[in-house]
């Protein structure tokens, strides 16, 4: 894809999806230094319920432009790129707040400072692209939990790629979320299916689990015995931030080598005690009661998606009066919809969470 995209050859942008703790993250870094590797311009921000999408690439582009303009030579596209920028910055300020730039140079006036977000962005990106193919690189825009943009955000995103695949210029999308991205996308924009690929990040094989464990040890020259291997991968479903706090504790816990299944043992309680305290109280501590009601109702259900229905049926409510319930957790990344009217955790084992947390609550 980035050989692609720096050659201006036709490719779709990348959504890496899945839940918490697969190691979404960490593959977008990867995919960041691979595309430096290949001297890229990069700009990697995470979203977040509370900042706009411009106030989130507003300073990671300035640097870009900056970075553009110091190369060798004078280029004409790169100041006119500043100066577009400039006239994206000063329409933003008068929809989203003050946003300060230290940027001292004339916006481009009549171009990216219409007060549209959708036709704004895609004509910054349009300027900052040419820059860029003029300074015979491209650029790379890295996005971690995207879930969180606004329907009007992920819209003027979409428009934004869809003006470079239409023009074939060097800057390519890579963005990384929970799997309700993929239908904001569609929401967003009919299109989007054609500008991207959403390959689906999810727990490791048992064998791909196993190496993520023993590897590690043998390079101390100890190693973990094969039913070890085996309980830690039942324990943790193979998810990888999970293995690697099983594997964490038990190497903590290990005293001699092999490490045995014994150990195993007495790390899952060191682990989970630990994921209780840290990892899945600070997503729990943001819930209101309510909401703490409805995921221990949903928890309540046992593994895996449920209806709707039947979680507000636990709940001893109607459908309707539950959906505002459903709809906010969604925005918050704590569930999603696997299919039309089902719901499921976003982040793995959170359903015991749940119920170890909650153990008096009873359904309606």
């Amino acid at each position: 894809m980035l050989g692609r995209v720096k050659n201006r050859r036709y490719e779709q942008s990348l959504m890496l999806v899945g839940l918490r703790g697969v190691g979404k993250t960490v593959l977008l870094n990867r995919i960041r230094e691979l595309a430096e590797a290949q001297r890229y311009g990069t700009v990697i921000v995470e979203a977040t319920e509370s900042r706009s999408l411009p106030e989130l690439l507003i300073p990671a582009l300035r640097s870009v432009f900056i970075q553009l303009d110091r190369m060798e030579g004078v280029s004409s596209k790169v100041k006119f790129g500043l100066r577009v920028f400039r006239s994206f910055v000063g329409a933003v300020k008068v929809k989203f707040g003050e946003i300060e730039i230290g940027l001292d140079i004339d916006p481009e006036k009549g171009k990216a400072d219409s007060g549209d977000l959708e036709s704004d962005l895609a004509e910054l990106f349009v300027a900052l692209a040419d820059a860029a193919l003029d300074r015979r690189t491209a650029i790379a825009i890295l996005i971690d939990e995207i879930q969180y943009l606004s329907e009007l955000e992920m819209s003027s995103l979409i428009m934004g790629i869809h003006r470079m695949s239409q023009r074939q210029l060097p800057l390519v999308l890579v963005a990384a979320g929970l799997p309700q991205l993929v239908g904001l996308a569609g929401r967003s924009k009919s299109y989007a299916e054609r500008l991207f690929r959403y390959p689906v990040v999810g727990p490791l094989a048992q064998a791909d689990a196993m190496a993520a464990l023993q590897d590690p040890v043998k390079k101390e020259g100890a190693a973990f015995a094969d039913d070890a291997l085996k309980e830690i991968v039942k324990q943790t479903h193979g998810y990888p931030y999970f293995l690697q706090e099983w594997g964490y504790q038990a190497w903590n816990l290990a005293e001699k080598s092999p490490i045995h299944r014994t150990v195993v043992t007495r790390a899952t309680g060191a682990a989970i005690k630990k994921l209780d305290g840290s990892f899945f109280r600070v997503r729990f501590d943001r819930l209101t009661p309510r909401e703490k009601d409805y995921l221990r109702a949903l928890a309540d259900l046992g593994p895996g998606a449920h209806r709707s229905g039947d979680i507000a049926e636990r709940l001893g409510v109607k459908v309707q009066s539950s959906a505002p319930l459903r709809s906010g957790l969604i925005r918050k990344g704590m569930i999603y919809g696997p299919a039309h009217g089902d719901t499921d955790f976003t982040v793995p084992l959170f359903d015991d969470f749940m119920r170890r947390t909650m153990p008096d609550w009873k359904a309606a």
